[in-house]
């Protein structure tokens, strides 16, 4: 299911709800492809990660990303540098480090909550870091992702009232 698509179906399902897709922030969330063993602390994207960013981009097609946010890691850039070219946008870093482990889920939705409804947004994280952001955006508990877990996309939508909307699908 495309994620034009799945907006559509949670609008469709949302009572009460936005009326359309202008009036919420929709904020797309996934764990980094499948990494190499090439470099012990930043892997690169292995084949098989590849082939799943270009998966993403597909499934992204026409969402209209407005930003597409990684940590600093190279396989988190990479799994999001097709669908973010495909976009037109860049990738934007956002750093993740001991100093702000704690807060980084709380403050990175602090920021996307702020963007202007009708926004699009790909964030790209790790297996530890996904299930945190979620909660934080949404209020709403994730399931834990295994190691070997790399196809799980979350849709959050976050409405202007506060509240938020959570598809979690396959890609």
């Amino acid at each position: 299911m495309s994620l034009m698509s799945l907006l559509l179906l949670s609008i469709s399902l949302a009572a009460p709800g936005p009326s359309n897709t202008n009036d919420s922030v929709a904020v797309v969330v996934v764990r980094h492809a499948e990494k190499d063993d090439d470099d012990k602390h930043d892997p690169s994207l292995a084949g098989d990660g590849e082939a799943r960013a270009q998966a993403l981009s597909t499934t992204l097609a026409g969402a209209g990303l407005d930003r597409a946010i990684t940590t600093q890691y190279r396989r988190t850039r990479q799994t999001a540098e097709p669908a973010a070219a495909a976009a037109g946008i860049a990738v934007e870093v956002r750093e993740i480090n001991a100093g702000n482990a704690a807060s980084y889920a709380a403050e990175l939705a602090s920021d996307l909550r702020a963007m202007p409804a009708g926004s699009t947004v790909l964030v790209v994280g790790h297996s530890n870091t996904v299930p945190d952001i979620v909660l934080a955006l949404s209020g709403q508990a994730a399931d834990a992702m295994p190691e070997t877990e790399y196809d799980r996309y979350t849709l959050v939508l976050l409405d202007a009232d506060g509240g938020a909307r959570v598809i979690t699908s396959r890609y």
